[in-house]
């Protein structure tokens, strides 16, 4: 399961982002909606003053991520290959999402300056929404107490939500559509090889990847891993001038919804990106890339060429 959190001051567009998360057809679950439920289920209105005692007194009596344990059971339900969460509060929960998720946790910070998020709050006007400088001022001030601020610091991608908003959809709609993508990359380690050297051929076409070592008797060790991102591997294609080998590569390896192939370890060393169509002595970088629409990926990855030029150039 792939959990994808957005973080952000009030008003600054996650309500916007979880939108466009439903118009893709994944589920959402609203961190403000779990605290409502509480405030409601404890006889209250729903006032930004009772909304904000709650959630103080449930962060006092149960921690910070108090929210946060509340929201895993009902993610962990849904039973879907991806889940979004609007509403992150503080690092607490960011922490106990990473704890919950490990890899599969991406958060996305969605950034804006203060008189537009003013702007939409008023035009949003929620019942725990007042619509002054002032209210927003101390909500901030409130949210940033509960650690929000150290919470945008620990993203790992960033959106700035400016005018226009279809723009913005745009932004959110290619990350969250990227991140939506698994991508596995493993690797036999043969006592011949240096562990370091092989971890740094993978981390020079898939950066970032965090790879495990496995071992088990009577078999070559192992590193395996999730890549968080293809981007590199994009550019270098585009470097390399290697489109159409890649191209081929990835139909050849296509079944169903996965993409498999096959990297040479030394290339990759070196920076390279050298597609094996036949085995080795000490094997290759296995790739394996899962996605509902993997002819998209390819053709994003690696698009029909003319003359040695993409025909067409697509973002996802």
């Amino acid at each position: 399961m792939k959990v994808i959190a957005f973080v952000g001051m009030p008003g600054a567009g996650k309500s916007v982002a979880s939108d466009v998360a439903r118009s893709m057809g994944l589920p959402v679950i609203i961190m403000g909606d779990v605290l409502r439920e509480e405030v409601k289920n404890r006889g209250l209105a729903p006032t930004d003053e009772n909304v904000g005692g709650v959630a103080n007194q449930l962060r006092k009596d149960e921690g910070m991520d108090a929210i946060a344990k509340r929201c895993i059971p009902k993610i962990q339900a849904l039973g879907a290959r991806v889940v979004v969460i609007d509403g992150i509060r503080g690092i607490a929960e960011v922490e106990t999402f990473r704890k919950a998720f490990g890899d599969n946790f991406t958060l996305v910070k969605i950034d804006a300056p203060f008189e537009l998020r003013l702007d939409r709050l008023r035009k949003r006007m929620r019942a725990d929404d007042q619509g002054t400088p002032e209210w927003l001022k101390q909500r901030d001030e409130r949210e940033l107490s509960w650690g929000m601020g150290l919470a945008i610091e620990a993203a790992t991608k960033s959106v700035v939500n400016l005018d226009p908003i279809e723009k913005f959809q745009s932004e959110i709609r290619s990350v969250i559509r990227k991140e939506c993508i698994e991508t596995t990359v493993s690797t036999l380690l043969f006592p011949t090889e240096l562990e370091e050297k092989v971890r740094q051929a993978v981390e020079n076409i898939f950066p970032g990847t965090k790879l495990t070592l496995i071992q088990k008797p009577g078999y070559v060790d192992r590193l395996e891993g999730r890549a968080p991102s293809l981007e590199e591997l994009h550019c270098l294609l585009r470097e390399q001038k290697i489109l159409d080998t890649a191209r081929n590569s990835m139909y050849a390896g296509k079944k169903g919804n996965e993409i498999e192939f096959q990297l040479n370890k030394q290339a990759a060393l070196m920076g390279y990106v050298n597609f094996l169509d036949h085995e080795v002595a000490l094997g290759g970088i296995d790739v394996t890339i899962v996605d509902d629409e993997p002819e998209l990926i390819i053709d994003w990855l690696a698009p029909r060429t003319a003359e040695g030029r993409p025909v067409q150039e697509i973002d996802l």
